[in-house]
């Protein structure tokens, strides 16, 4: 999804900011049910290295909710089945209006 079609959005059930390493982060939206990443207009996923430049896109939204993803690549390491989501979410607040 683009910017300018998450732009015509004024309801959005979650907002994911994907940490992606060390102070970068990754943004997508789950509406009607279906995840999509952000990308700007050549189609470039939308990144930052800082978390409220993306919670601030949505200011003028109704959010349901907003989490901080981040997903380990060290279970594998330690004898975890290969392939399994760990996604750990955090909430970011109170839902957004």
């Amino acid at each position: 999804m683009t910017l300018s079609e998450l732009a015509k959005i004024s309801t959005i059930e979650k907002v994911c900011i994907h940490s992606l390493e060390s102070n970068l982060y990754q943004l997508s939206i789950i509406s009607n049910g279906e995840e999509h990443y952000i990308t700007d207009q050549k189609g470039k996923f939308v990144t930052s290295h800082n978390k409220l430049d993306l919670q601030h896109m949505f200011d003028d939204k109704h959010v349901d909710e907003m989490v901080l993803c981040h997903q380990s690549a060290y279970d594998e390491m330690v004898g975890q089945p290969i392939g399994e989501t760990n996604v750990l979410e955090v909430p970011l607040g109170e839902p957004f209006n």
